[in-house]
């Protein structure tokens, strides 16, 4: 059979794909920023001397690590509302896709810490500095360093895995294009371009994000 390419329908549709690619990029800087922060206070917590909070972040780890993502934020979103907690569908990918990179991001950032070596924080109370801020200033950018790589190819990961989002109804890049494809019946098409749209996305993403981390982290980031 033989089938002939046709993208008359793309001049129509340019909008509303650049609105679905807003909406992509605007989760995964959102979720970048929380998740990082999530992954380190988790990291943070694993290290604990306090038992009961290593035991919380290996549980909330271990949950999310073996769930599907589509679950989690199914429960967020339809589930909740049953205990009178509520999030609109933006809120709700953000929240879920957050919880998601914060888990793999905090055994990420877990390694990063144990790699660095314990004289480094010998020499931040020699020279009498107090606890948070031999971790801020000495060892998690050592860490960071450490691990950058690893965490940006989450991030990407995440980026990628935020086409679920469209089925809470998000307008992101695949909602989008469910409804181009929907309307013209040139499916091929329409994913064949959606595709490619996160094969470019996904290496802008990591081109900027090594750009980020050799700026704030040395020449060295990978």
């Amino acid at each position: 059979m033989e089938y002939h390419l046709e993208f008359g329908w793309l001049a129509d549709s340019l909008v509303a794909i650049a609105n679905g690619v807003v909406i992509t990029v605007g989760l995964t800087v959102a979720t970048a920023i929380l998740g990082i922060g999530v992954s380190i206070l988790g990291a943070a917590g694993r290290r604990s001397g306090r038992a009961w909070l290593r035991g919380l972040v290996a549980g909330y780890v271990e949950l999310i690590r073996n769930t599907p993502f589509i679950v989690q934020m199914f429960f967020i979103f339809f589930g909740l509302p049953s205990l009178g907690i509520r999030f609109n569908a933006l809120a709700a990918a953000v929240l879920a896709m957050t919880v998601n990179l914060g888990a793999y991001g905090t055994e990420i950032m877990r390694a990063g810490l144990d790699a660095v070596p314990p004289g480094q924080r010998e020499a931040g109370r020699a020279l009498g500095m107090h606890g948070a801020s031999i971790f801020l200033l000495i060892v998690l950018p050592q860490a960071l360093r450490n691990i950058f790589p690893a965490l940006a190819s989450q991030i990407v990961i995440t980026m990628l895995e935020s086409a679920v989002v469209s089925q809470i109804a998000v307008r992101d890049l695949t909602y989008e294009a469910d409804l181009i494809q929907s309307r013209t019946f040139r499916a091929f098409e329409t994913y064949l371009l959606i595709t490619f749209i996160y094969l470019a996305l996904s290496v802008a993403l990591r081109r900027t994000l090594r750009t980020i981390g050799r700026g704030l982290l040395g020449k060295g980031v990978g």
